[in-house]
């Protein structure tokens, strides 16, 4: 296959990357940690660990596990939000030679039910805040070790013991909740385990590249979710082709351990997780954002201390936007500001380079693919439109249902093969041998055309194509166009019933001016979008509706 995207690399990004340098993921975490022992690694509500902290709670943790007599390669959920015993949880699960199964926090019983009878997970790291939903499915599940993290149980002795007092008894964010401990069934608070974990002896992780490291569940918009079966030598892979990608970017700073990176997309979120693990390989530091969806207080945190990478979905990118005191922060050091989880709307990116200066860098990734796809190199002064160009040792291919691969400037599926790309999903053999064609590459049900320069173009996904009158019309396109039209913050296009033309375009917009009206869409529209795929309908809407992560969920309009 002829990789016509390497031309184009940035100076200095290599072409391929070497995961067998590891031996597993947790070697990879583990040299980490023993070489940037004395430097900071998180800080949460201005509360900083270390990466030695990170190193001994971890160890703690993971070897009380091992004395529980967990199997090798038991599934362990964790169910915390962007707080420090998310990292600690997640390096002590590997580091002890288990799988992680992580978990939306918000997740319905019915979610959480399934992902944990799924998984097979026989243990769990969640914090109290959530006990309650637990506590109505457990009984159901497999899960007979429960660890209940508090929210300041890594904050500090007294501070600590404050944040939890006002979490639990001034906002009253911890609902009633009642674990039943029949059938040898255990509840052990995180700062008890790690107490405990510190007196035995962590046993080294006979883990290797072809372990399963993560079972990350897939978001299940068309049923219930699936476990992408994510291996050490996945995570090792990703972790290398994002230093690779990104450091350049990150040079300007001198030291890259001195780099400070924006955790507000939820650390169990591929996206996040990845960019997560990417901070401990440089040694560099992770700002904690525990809730994101607080504006005011987010950018009370920016305003803190310089920011260097700012990863977000446009979702985000747009709320910050709207802060007054945002658009007022220093942006001087920001190096990288990271587009992706879904479409990046042009609209949004040209205010968020007039306001901070920053170029908005849009790439593209799956949870089966560690987050890792495509990307724009980093050096990009204009925002593109494109998803960029494959990642070092990665190969996108453009192919048609049969799964033939079709010539430059065709639009077909993309399809992607890699050394971090999922085997397939746990425990689903149908499923697996859909996802795959014949030499490898993984279906990703995205449709896209790759240019002469190696850049691909998503156009939509399979299943949001409307057919309007026999022609094909993709709302990404529309969004993208409407995103940039005066007085418009963000939009989402569906199709409806249409007894002319089988569907038409309905848009629902969120507005910034409101004397915005239909008819002002419309001329824009009319103006910037051939017949066929202008909207038929406009619908004004105070927000839209929205994932955890804060993807815009077409699903929900379309009900």
């Amino acid at each position: 296959m002829d990789k016509i995207w390497l031309k184009n690399y940035p100076p200095g990004v290599p072409h391929e990357v070497d995961p067998t340098q590891y031996r597993s993921a947790a070697h990879l975490l583990e040299e980490a940690m023993q070489k940037h022992a004395a430097s900071p690694f998180s800080v949460c509500m201005e509360r900083w660990m270390s990466y030695g902290e990170l190193e001994r709670h971890s160890a703690a943790l993971g070897a009380w596990l091992q004395g529980q007599g967990l199997e090798p390669g038991a599934r362990v959920a964790i169910m915390l939000p962007n707080v420090p015993q998310f990292a600690v949880s997640m390096a002590a699960v590997l580091r002890a030679g288990y799988t992680c199964v992580n978990v939306n926090p918000l997740y319905t019983a019915r979610e959480l039910e399934h992902q944990l009878k799924d998984s097979g997970a026989t243990a769990i790291v969640i914090l109290e805040n959530f006990a309650h939903t637990l506590a109505e499915v457990i009984e159901h599940t497999s899960v007979k070790h429960v660890v209940l993290a508090s929210m300041g149980d890594l904050l500090g002795p007294w501070y600590g013991r404050w944040i939890t007092f006002a979490v639990r008894h001034l906002a009253k964010m911890v609902p009633p909740f009642e674990l039943p401990l029949a059938d040898g069934r255990q509840v052990i608070p995180f700062k008890r385990a790690l107490t405990l974990g510190a007196r035995r002896k962590l046993h080294p992780s006979q883990a290797t590249l072809d372990s399963i490291a993560f079972l990350q569940y897939t978001g299940g918009t068309t049923g219930l979710s699936k476990g992408a079966v994510l291996t050490h030598g996945n995570i090792v892979a990703a972790t290398l082709q994002a230093e690779a990608w990104f450091t350049p970017a990150l040079a300007r700073i001198g030291d890259v351990t001195k780099a400070n990176s924006i955790a507000a997309l939820p650390l169990y979120h591929i996206f996040a997780l990845t960019l997560c693990l990417l901070a401990i390989r440089q040694g560099s530091r992770l700002t904690l954002i525990p809730n994101p969806r607080d504006i005011p207080k987010f950018v009370e945190v920016l305003k803190k201390r310089p920011f260097h990478m700012l990863p977000a979905v446009n979702t985000l990118f747009n709320a910050l936007l709207q802060n007054t005191q945002f658009r007022a922060l220093d942006f001087s050091h920001l190096c990288v500001s990271q587009a992706g989880g879904m479409a990046a709307s042009e609209g949004t990116a040209r205010q968020w380079q007039k306001v901070t200066g920053s170029t908005m860098i849009e790439g593209w990734g799956m949870s089966e693919t560690c987050a890792i796809g495509t990307n724009n190199p980093v050096s990009n002064t204009t925002f593109s439109g494109t998803i960029g160009l494959p990642l070092p040792g990665i190969d996108i291919a453009i192919k048609d249902d049969e799964g033939h691969s079709l010539p430059v400037g065709a639009a077909g599926e993309i399809c992607i093969r890699g050394p971090n790309v999922t085997p397939g999903y746990y425990h689903q053999p149908e499923d697996n041998a859909k996802a795959f064609t014949a030499d490898g590459f993984m279906r990703t049900g995205d449709i896209g055309v790759m240019d002469a320069d190696g850049y691909t173009r998503i156009i939509d996904r399979k299943k949001d194509m409307i057919l309007v009158s026999g022609f094909n019309v993709f709302p990404n396109e529309i969004e993208n166009v409407i995103s940039t039209c005066p007085g418009v913050i963000e939009c989402a296009a569906i199709g409806v019933p249409d007894e002319k033309q089988g569907e038409a375009v309905k848009v629902f917009v969120v507005r910034s001016d409101a004397s915005l009206e239909e008819s002002d869409v419309m001329r824009f529209c009319h103006e910037n979008l051939t017949g066929y795929k202008r909207p038929k309908y406009i619908e004004f809407r105070d927000d839209l509706p929205k994932s955890n992560v804060g993807k815009i969920l077409r699903r929900e309009l379309r009900k």
